[in-house]
């Protein structure tokens, strides 16, 4: 899959909108938030795309796109039977099933080797050994700990491991770990490879090529133009008429971190100076700062802010007309 496929390929508006949040730094890791009715899910992305099922097709075709990373966040447990996430976990007894148990600790006291239930330890507030009757007053030196202990208050039997099962609290069912539905959950990043595009603004070039040979221009993208020095200056895009007499070009400017520096416009001047193109925009995600703006106005630059590839668009189109 070469970068164009990766950063380009947005024939889905779904996937559009949701990568553009990523793009443009105001969704940086997509965490899922828990409901117990529902589980985990992402109400952060859900309300860009519309519900649950349809975000998370979105999301596995930006997976396997590769252009966000999905890293295990936690797995759940579903019931079987109704499909509920809200299962609590309940240790029970091993021999009659029952949940109703008591857990305890065992203590050993270390210089007459007495071993009990810490309960049975336990006189007048202070630790004090049943058989030897010397109070316990350190831990790791007078007593450790040896341990749990379970008693079942229904059969009462004794045991020290008791046994697992899962309690659906909607349809009140109860399953074991061979029938349980397990499914992992994840948090979403950009991809090392969707930054690289990034980088070189190629998800954003795609779009308003696309816009500029709907116009009947003809498109270069990325395109060299040789100016009056003879040096070849790069562009981002180059548009022209079919004549061939009048020249746009377009670069493309991005920031995760907030707002685009002067940078940008100060490179572009000095390709047109060059090249003397008729129209020159730079088109700026989210938006130029204060002072890149001044030097855009001052140098002729026609500039585009848009906080996606939509906005992108719409104001160009509305700059042609």
């Amino acid at each position: 899959m070469d970068k164009t496929d990766s950063a380009g390929n947005f024939d889905d508006p779904d996937k559009e909108a949701l990568l553009s949040r990523f793009l443009s730094g105001e969704i940086k890791v997509l965490e899922p938030t828990y409901n117990p009715e529902v589980g985990y899910h992402y109400p952060e992305a859900e309300a860009i795309v519309g519900d649950a099922a349809k975000l998370q097709s979105v999301l596995n075709k930006l997976v396997s796109e590769k252009v966000l990373e999905a890293k295990l966040f936690d797995k759940v447990i579903y019931c079987p039977g109704c499909g509920s996430a809200g299962i609590n976990f309940r240790y029970c007894c091993p021999f009659c099933k029952s949940f109703n148990i008591k857990k305890s600790s065992l203590i050993e006291h270390v210089k007459c080797g007495y071993l009990d239930l810490e309960e049975n330890f336990h006189k007048d507030g202070k630790l004090v050994c049943p058989k030897c009757h010397q109070e316990l007053r350190r831990l790791d030196a007078d007593y450790r700990k040896a341990g749990v202990w379970c008693a079942c208050k229904d059969c009462g039997k004794s045991f020290d491991i008791p046994v697992p099962e899962h309690y659906c609290t909607r349809c009140h069912s109860v399953s074991n770990f061979e029938q349980a539905i397990i499914k992992e959950v994840y948090s979403y990043t950009l991809s090392e490879k969707a930054k690289e595009d990034l980088s070189s603004n190629l998800f954003l070039a795609a779009p308003l090529r696309e816009l500029l040979l709907q116009q009947g221009l003809r498109v270069e993208s990325p395109a060299q133009l040789v100016g009056k020095s003879g040096a070849t200056h790069n562009f981002n895009l180059a548009a022209y008429a079919d004549n061939q007499s009048k020249v746009m070009v377009i670069d493309l400017a991005m920031s995760t971190d907030g707002l685009v520096s002067e940078q940008p416009v100060i490179a572009l001047f000095a390709k047109i100076f060059d090249v003397s193109p008729d129209k020159a925009f730079l088109v700026a995600i989210p938006r130029l700062n204060e002072n890149a703006r001044k030097m855009a106005e001052l140098y002729n630059i026609e500039a585009i802010d848009a906080r996606n590839q939509a906005e992108a668009v719409a104001a160009l189109k509305q700059k042609l007309a």
